[in-house]
């Protein structure tokens, strides 16, 4: 399979490997079975149970290289897989309201919730999108501005949900729809990458517990805003080899001089690794939340009801770490 080369504008157009024609049609018949009765629900734990067994039905090679990938994502912490089935023909318009999630299986959906089972456990947050373990990534009317997924301006790096006790390991993107112009990109940059261009100054104040990061504006107003998360934390944490990332740069403050210095260098560091993923219709990208920062460009649309759709969820690797968070020990995280 062809591995990803990015371009002279650091752009990346095409999947690290695609499967092929027969993995595919594999893929998409475990999906419409798993959807197969029109009314199945993707936030209900038997169907999710469901999920998790058909990921032992997936092609191995798909299996191969998701497990492989669990167990270190490499220099990217990025691995993007082309060739999904998506159910182009049968997707309904682009959704155009605020929040919007998957609540009924889909194809997509499905696809979604079998990979996340294959790298741990799916995850959500009441406090956002109302704790749906599928959400629509869409751009929304009157929202062009607004510094998250139903934003159409650039969306700054950040990990997801760092000011919380228990982030997503990973966060799993599918695309349903590419933008009309073709020039939105997921941005990623990765800290294995990135470390070795920042300075030991900016490296020891990073691992420093000089930082606060809030809630993103994703979140209900006042989620998570008291106890731990709101005290100050580093960015960087673990090994100082190959440390975990904990930062947004929209809702992390640095607290001292030397802190704000070390962000800033962080930063560059982040760009100048960077790379921007051109994502297609099959197109699935799950990146180590723990190691890498993602983002994305900036594009135009039109609300015509073909515009860019992504859908997405969160994996833990451990649920059992957030039980006191997750009431009946289901899979949403209640505070």
């Amino acid at each position: 399979m062809p591995e990803t080369t990015p371009d002279s504008t650091g752009s990346t157009a095409a999947a690290d490997w695609v499967l092929d024609p027969a993995d595919a049609d594999t893929c998409e018949k475990l999906a419409r079975d798993l959807s197969a009765g029109g009314h199945e629900q993707v936030d209900s734990p038997a169907w999710v149970a469901r999920a998790r067994d058909a990921w032992e039905d997936l092609p191995p090679l798909l299996r191969r290289r998701v497990s492989q990938f669990r167990r270190h994502s490499g220099p990217h912490g990025t691995l993007v897989i082309g060739g999904l089935p998506v159910d182009r023909a049968a997707l309904p318009a682009t959704p155009t309201v605020p929040g919007s999630v998957q609540r009924r299986v889909t194809v997509p959906a499905a696809m979604l919730t079998m990979v996340a089972c294959g790298l741990g456990e799916p995850l959500a947050y009441l406090a956002e999108k109302s704790g749906a373990l599928v959400q629509d990534v869409v751009p929304v009317p009157g929202q062009e501005t607004f510094h998250g997924n139903a934003g159409s301006v650039p969306l700054s790096f950040h990990t997801e949900n760092g000011f919380h006790p228990h982030p997503p390991d990973y966060v799993v993107f599918l695309c349903l729809r590419a933008d009309h112009d073709r020039i939105a990109g997921m941005r990623t940059a990765g800290i294995r990458q990135a470390l070795p261009l920042l300075t030991p100054a900016a490296r020891q104040a990073l691992f420093a517990p000089e930082f606060i990061t809030t809630p993103p504006p994703s979140f209900a107003p006042g989620a998570a805003t008291s106890g731990p998360a709101a005290e100050p934390r580093p960015v960087l944490s673990g090994a100082a080899e190959d440390p975990d990332i904990h930062m947004a740069q929209l809702v992390t403050t640095p607290l001292t001089s030397r802190a704000t210095a070390a962000l800033n260098e962080f930063a560059r560091a982040c760009e100048a690794t960077a790379r921007t993923l051109r994502l297609t219709p099959g197109d699935l990208v799950i990146i180590d939340n723990r190691v890498t920062v993602h983002g994305r460009t900036a594009f135009h649309p039109r609300y015509d009801g073909a515009d860019r759709w992504l859908q997405r969820t969160y994996v833990t690797t451990d649920l059992r770490r957030s039980r006191d968070h997750r009431p009946q020990d289901g899979h949403v995280l209640d505070r």
